[in-house]
């Protein structure tokens, strides 16, 4: 799990490039529950908050 403080202290093009790879594996997992391959379903979720700290964070620092 990521955390905001640690997020905060990354750039703007590492964040880009957590998102992607946090969105790529999203869509994997979805992958995985729908063709009934995913035994630790918590993932979704988790992959899900961590997306929306990451943009939360971009759009934080877009605004200063």
């Amino acid at each position: 799990m990521m955390k905001a403080s640690d997020l905060r202290e990354k750039t703007s093009d590492e964040l880009k490039e957590a998102l992607i790879g946090e969105l790529k594996q999203q869509f994997s997992l979805r992958m995985k529950l729908s063709t009934g391959q995913l035994n630790e379903s918590h993932l979704v979720m988790q992959t899900r908050k961590n997306i929306a700290r990451i943009k939360t964070v971009l759009n934080q620092k877009a605004g200063e």
